[in-house]
């Protein structure tokens, strides 16, 4: 195990976590509830930023499989995430056109997807497959320390929804900075590659997706991953205003919660990567979502806010749990020589609500109007997509192929 690596990867995500947070939170409810953005466009800007993701992730993805450069790739991605959100803040302070703002938060959301085609795949730059989960989950567990730190450092600015943003973005980047620039990768970029053939490999990308998910042994888990990552991404990006709508939780109580919700999250990641070593990393998955389908339609139902408090820190515990087994399951069904390419796949749907479940939730709200009576019924409705995902897992497995050193 690379342990200077393994500290300047953590490191990475504990500060992109801060400015996932703080936007999570506070941007949002000003997009929706001071900027009067619909819940249907809040919601889409992420199905756009997919899309954006999918036309150009696996082709920077398959080219830094053969040429290297990760690295470089990730610096660029981390830089124009915090120009891109630093944008749609500066134009929301002066009270510019909302389609503005929003054009610059869509953006930022592209870009700091983008980081995790190539910082995901730099797992195996740190461990062998033995100790997968444990660093996936010692990963996660930094990612929920920063969401903890983050919310704690902007509470004396929560009074206003934009006063905590710009220096989110400021703790951001400087805590990105020692992974940009110390990091050793094994693969370094090829000094006789240009970035410009990447665009000349479009027609073998297209060629490779079709080989890849007709044979790779993680296209199941895709799928699967599709599904339920969809659904919990999308309560997830939509829980403070669900909490404003239905609830009428105050800003600060709401921080409050989100401060549980990282806690357990921190646990879930290294309680579940140590269960995954022990008793597989699949099974430990599958009571994950099981929990996922008990917790969701008991938050849906239920009006009172000690309910809704205890569900939400087992939610905490849930979702440190199901990222971490995801991408260390991931890692143990990729060959090394498909890692970067297969996780740019993964990585589309990470963290980011890819298409069905934002537009699943922004119809229903749609149709059945900003009550709370609709809020219930969106998020209740995300169960489905869990269900669905359960079910892939369990059921379509594919055997991983190994290569000659694996």
């Amino acid at each position: 195990m690379n342990k200077k690596n393994l500290v300047l990867w953590s490191l990475y995500d504990f500060a992109n976590s801060i400015v996932f947070i703080n936007f999570l939170l506070y941007f949002s409810q000003w997009l929706v509830i001071d900027g009067g953005l619909s819940d249907f466009w809040y919601n889409a800007t992420f199905a756009i930023s997919t899309l954006l993701l999918f036309l150009s992730a696996p082709v920077l993805a398959a080219y830094t499989d053969k040429h290297g450069g990760r690295k470089f790739f990730l610096n660029v991605s981390t830089t124009c995430t915090a120009l891109s959100y630093g944008m749609a803040a500066i134009l929301a302070y002066a009270g510019r056109h909302i389609i503005l703002v929003t054009a610059f938060f869509l953006l930022g959301q592209y870009f700091y997807q983008l980081c995790f085609v190539f910082y995901n795949p730099m797992i195996q730059d740190i461990s062998t497959v033995s100790y997968r989960a444990r660093v996936s989950g010692i990963g996660q567990f930094f990612n929920a320390l920063g969401q903890l730190v983050g919310l704690l450092m902007m509470l004396p600015l929560a009074g206003s929804r934009l006063a905590p943003l710009l220096p989110s973005i400021g703790a951001f980047f400087l805590l990105a900075l020692p992974m940009m620039i110390f990091y050793e990768e094994k693969k370094g970029m090829d000094s006789n590659a240009e970035i410009s053939t990447a665009l000349t490999e479009v027609n073998v990308f297209w060629r490779k997706l079709i080989r890849f998910f007709a044979l790779s042994s993680s296209a199941p888990l895709l799928l699967a991953f599709f599904f339920y990552n969809d659904a919990l991404v999308t309560v997830t990006n939509n829980y403070s205003i669900y909490m404003q709508r239905v609830l009428g939780i105050p800003d600060a109580t709401k921080s409050l919660l989100l401060m549980a919700i990282v806690v357990m999250n921190a646990i879930g990641a290294i309680l579940s990567g140590w269960i995954g070593d022990k008793i597989g990393t699949l099974r430990t998955l599958k009571f994950i979502l099981v929990g996922w389908m008990i917790a969701l339609p008991i938050i849906a139902y239920t009006h009172d806010l000690r309910i809704f408090a205890a569900m939400t820190i087992c939610i905490g515990l849930l979702i440190g749990g199901m990222w971490a087994t995801s991408r260390a399951y991931m890692s143990l069904l990729l060959s090394s020589e498909e890692m970067g390419y297969g996780f740019s796949f993964y990585t589309l749907l990470e963290r980011c609500s890819s298409l069905v479940g934002p537009l699943a939730w922004g119809v229903i709200i749609t149709l059945l109007g900003t009550n709370s009576f609709s809020y219930r019924v969106a998020i209740a409705s995300m169960t489905l997509f869990v269900c669905a995902g359960l079910v892939i897992v369990s059921f379509w497995k594919r055997e991983p192929i190994r290569g000659p050193n694996e």
